[in-house]
């Protein structure tokens, strides 16, 4: 019986290889033969082209990703026509699609897979248009959002677009998700400024916002844009922004009254005035200042005001004097010039110029994990202690970084439904969990470390459901099945990320996609009849 059993499996993963082997084939066949053009060699990259491994080495510099199956094939299409050839293809010989704008994917689904796959990797549609007159752009997708910023600076020194921090982002899936940065509270996120989009369907069809009707298009600014088609390019306003913007980076460790600092941020945060966002990190195992030899815990405030330094000082006075904010703390600069300082790593007077760089992931391999978190209600002196004790907790390998931004502003002003990105009034802020680590054997115990941390906040933040942002995506909240998936399996993480609105967006998906052909592991299902 055991010769059976081996006799079986044999024939099972030879069968299995086989079938695989021969899809890739087909496909590449019918890739290769549709493209038919002097240069389908520098789009379609095979393991057996010295690009592919090129392109894969360049996917990720998380670790902590990895996956049995590599794609069978990396396209990177110079028209949108070839992506209609690549969607044709994709169906006819049954090869799951990824799709990768600028890589930033927590979970790294844009790029891995557990069943056969190829990737279509956007980076060389990276166009912009921009309008002036009447305040708009259009972006392909393969753009990072550090371009978009440094394109628009080019343009007009008076506008700017609020988008998120870490400019190798791609405009493909940050959109699409959400787009939370240093505006945020003066304009909303990106997908609150989207005002058109072009993307191709499960159809190989081509649409924009008229074609594909207002609830496919609202869909697409919150609801995550690979569950709906492929994005194209975007069409977003653009805001004025002053000449001067004024920045500063306070630090204070637990010895300099830290806590008590943090719990008086809670309470203001979210009503300070709409033109200043207080964003708040919170750093483990850094050296003390006063106890030589020993670690301690550091709250970094991290903040951007649209307006002059004495304007800034008068509201910090009046909403959070506290802190101590003295004139030399604060540097006042063009918008485009706090993109380069927020981002950090590079020296004031850095030359805009390096957001022009196209390599999306760092030099530094590392592994990490995020988690996402929405307080409604300060957390308790007591509460924040208790993450001081999980701290201490920590390994010498493994560093921890609470990322702490505030709502209110604008993003209160929009209602939960307008967008199915949720998270709206009554949040005073989002919480980032950014654990990382060096060695793969601290693996396990960072991961556990990650989860405890998470379930000891667990009395502190939203409930019913315990909200999450869908662009720090993170796969422990639920997955789909590798095939098709019941409504019921994808509401357990779907209602976390869009708490209402995920049945609007499965109702749009099972009109406009019903045979879930773009599909991953959080994907939003169709209904199945």
């Amino acid at each position: 019986t055991k010769l059976t059993i081996f006799l079986f499996l044999s024939i099972w993963f030879s069968s299995s290889y086989s079938w695989s082997n021969k899809t890739h084939d087909d496909f590449l066949e019918c890739l290769s033969h549709k493209i038919m053009n002097s240069n389908s060699s520098q789009v379609i990259h095979t393991p057996k082209n010295s690009s592919y491994s090129t392109l894969l080495n360049s996917f990720s510099d998380n670790l902590r990703i990895t996956s049995d199956f590599k794609p069978s094939i990396i396209f990177t299409p110079t028209k949108e026509s070839q992506i209609q050839v690549a969607i044709h293809c994709s169906k006819l010989h049954d090869l799951q699609i990824r799709i990768r704008s600028g890589g930033h994917d927590h979970e790294g689904l844009s790029y891995i897979s557990e069943t056969p796959f190829f990737i279509i990797d956007l980076r060389n549609l990276r166009s912009i248009s921009i309008d002036t007159k009447k305040k708009t752009a259009w972006i392909q997708a393969g753009t990072t959002i550090g371009e978009l910023y440094y394109r628009i600076a080019e343009k007009s020194k008076k506008l700017a677009f609020p988008a998120g921090v870490c400019p190798t982002i791609g405009v493909g899936g940050h959109f699409s998700g959400g787009g939370y940065g240093m505006l945020a509270r003066k304009f909303g996120t990106a997908a609150d400024n989207i005002i058109d989009a072009k993307l191709i369907d499960a159809n190989g069809q081509i649409k924009d916002r008229e074609s594909m009707g207002e609830d496919h298009f609202w869909a697409i600014r919150g609801g995550g844009g690979t569950s709906f088609g492929l994005i194209i390019s975007w069409k977003v306003k653009l805001h004025y922004i002053p000449k001067k913007v004024t920045v500063f980076n306070v630090t204070r460790t637990l010895e300099q009254n830290a806590t008590q600092l943090i719990y008086k941020w809670q309470h203001i945060a979210d009503k300070v005035d709409d033109n200043l966002l207080l964003r708040l990190f919170l750093k483990s195992n850094v050296q003390s200042p006063f106890k030589p030899g020993q670690r301690s815990i550091q709250a970094i405030f991290s903040t951007m005001f649209a307006g002059g330094v004495d304007e800034l000082l008068h509201e910090m006075q009046k909403s959070f004097p506290e802190l101590g904010l003295m004139k030399e703390d604060c540097i006042e600069m063009s918008w485009i010039e706090s993109i380069i300082f927020f981002y950090g790593g590079f020296p004031n007077g850095t030359s805009p110029d390096v957001l022009l760089n196209w390599n999306t992931t760092s030099n530094l391999h590392i592994y990490f994990k995020g988690k996402s978190d929405y307080v409604q209600h300060p957390i308790s002196i007591k509460g924040l202690e208790g993450i001081w004790k999980l701290y201490n907790q920590l390994g010498e390998n493994t560093g921890v970084e609470l990322q702490v931004s505030p709502y209110g502003g604008k993003l209160s002003d929009i209602s939960e439904s307008e967008t199915p990105f949720p998270h709206r009034a009554g949040n005073i802020f989002m919480i980032e969990y950014a654990v990382y680590w060096i060695k793969m054997e601290d693996s396990k115990r960072s991961i556990d470390w990650s989860q405890k941390i998470y379930t000891y906040l667990g009395k502190y933040v939203s409930k019913s459901p315990r909200a999450a942002y869908f662009n720090y995506r993170d796969l422990d909240l639920g997955m789909n099945n590798k095939g098709n998936t019941s409504y019921e399996q994808a509401k357990i993480w779907g209602e976390k990320y869009f708490k209402n609105n995920f049945d609007r967006l499965v109702k749009v998906k099972t009109k406009i996609d019903p045979t879930n052909f773009f599909r991953n592991e959080q994907s939003i299902p169709p209904l199945l009849s």
